[in-house]
């Protein structure tokens, strides 16, 4: 089984890369791609984003003219699959490529696409142009609502319990210290809720 490293060396000589640029045009996509400690792994040990980051560094060796990139964010976290939009992001803006991917996201078409289409019945394409223009002709009257939830403290979850009167609801054990507290401490949510909706409040208790 072939490693990281083989991998990329492997089709950039495909690609018919020079064999004195060949190690350069490696450590240039390595580099990229942030694969430094997984270069002598066997690709097929990688996890599913690692193995996503390969794949794309093997599209890009040797900075040819059209890159086709199939879901490059695909089975990435959040954290991880912005990262890998910076990267396509930083290589579109360098204009040695031009960049086609697909995506079942529209978030990441518009982040990454000056424009983009829409493909129906396997090919069919029912819509072109740029990201407002597919808003305005597909959208109808939608909104896009953001929400950032921030963790709360064991403190601040002790004085909402106090406040809503959610003693009952709460049962703590002797080991009530913040880092055991995901393991040892329950809160029964639904009861709870159930609870503020008898007392007539909103059931937005943390914030």
């Amino acid at each position: 089984m072939l490693t990281v490293e083989q991998n990329i060396a492997y089709f950039a000589a495909i690609k018919g890369i020079h064999q004195n640029r060949l190690k350069s045009a490696i450590e240039e996509v390595i580099e990229k791609l942030d694969l430094h400690m997984h270069r002598n792994k066997a690709a097929g040990t990688l996890s599913g984003g690692n193995k996503r980051k390969l794949s794309v560094a093997i599209a890009i060796v040797g900075n040819p003219p059209i890159i086709l990139l199939d879901e490059p964010s695909a089975g990435m976290d959040p954290q991880a699959r912005r990262w890998m939009w910076k990267v396509i992001s930083t290589i579109a803006q360098t204009k040695t490529s031009g960049v086609i991917l697909t995506t079942h996201l529209m978030e990441e078409a518009e982040a990454l696409s000056t424009k983009m289409g829409i493909m129906v019945q396997g090919g069919i394409f029912q819509c072109m142009g740029s990201a407002q223009h597919i808003k305005n002709k597909f959208g109808g009257d939608k909104y896009e609502l953001e929400i950032k939830l921030k963790i709360p403290s064991i403190e601040q979850l002790r004085q909402e319990i106090a406040l809503f009167d959610l003693s009952k609801h709460y049962t703590a054990k002797k080991t009530d210290i913040e880092e055991d507290f995901e393991e040892d401490t329950e809160i029964n949510i639904g009861s709870a809720l159930e609870h503020l909706k008898s007392t007539g409040m909103q059931p937005m208790v943390l914030q």
